[in-house]
């Protein structure tokens, strides 16, 4: 009985992510052709549909969030001091663009957004639980080569892991 209805509930989550609460995950290379189009990864777009928010992000990749986490963003950092967020609103807001998937899946990612994270061709697509993000490929292995799992294993261990 109870591998039936693990079956069922795995079904649920592969064929309907946003119901049953997935997230997104994995990494994905791919490239971007000479007008600055990217096939968006298949998994990541059963997150955020077929419109979505593509900025700044922080250690020079670019953040994907869905128009709802996108929304979600926009008041929380609505919510504070302009003190604090005149800064968050200048650097996420201003170069944000809204990018929609055509019928082959791909997005067309606005020039100024491709120079901030030195997206030339090769590319690595992530899928960070809550949002997506790209990664010019050269810089992702660098910074992936330096993610330890001893580093890993101390930030669990603040976490109560």
């Amino acid at each position: 009985k109870n591998k039936q209805w693990g079956k069922v509930a795995l079904s649920a989550i592969k064929c309907h992510p946003k119901e049953a609460g997935g997230k997104m995950l994995g990494q994905y290379p791919h490239n971007i052709d000479a007008k600055g189009r990217l096939v968006f990864p298949t998994k990541l777009r059963e997150e955020l549909g077929d419109s979505f928010i593509v900025t700044k992000g922080l250690d020079n990749c670019l953040f994907v969030y869905s128009e709802q986490a996108w929304a979600e963003l926009e008041k929380k950092i609505a919510a504070l001091p302009m003190s604090k967020s005149r800064d968050l609103q200048r650097f996420f807001f201003s170069g944000a663009a809204n990018c929609e998937v055509d019928a082959q899946g791909r997005i067309l990612l606005p020039n100024h957004l491709r120079e901030y994270a030195d997206l030339k061709k090769e590319v690595y697509v992530l899928g960070v639980s809550g949002r997506a993000e790209i990664w010019n490929a050269d810089r992702w292995r660098e910074y992936s080569q330096g993610v330890t799992a001893e580093a890993a294993a101390e930030a669990m261990d603040e976490l109560g892991f």
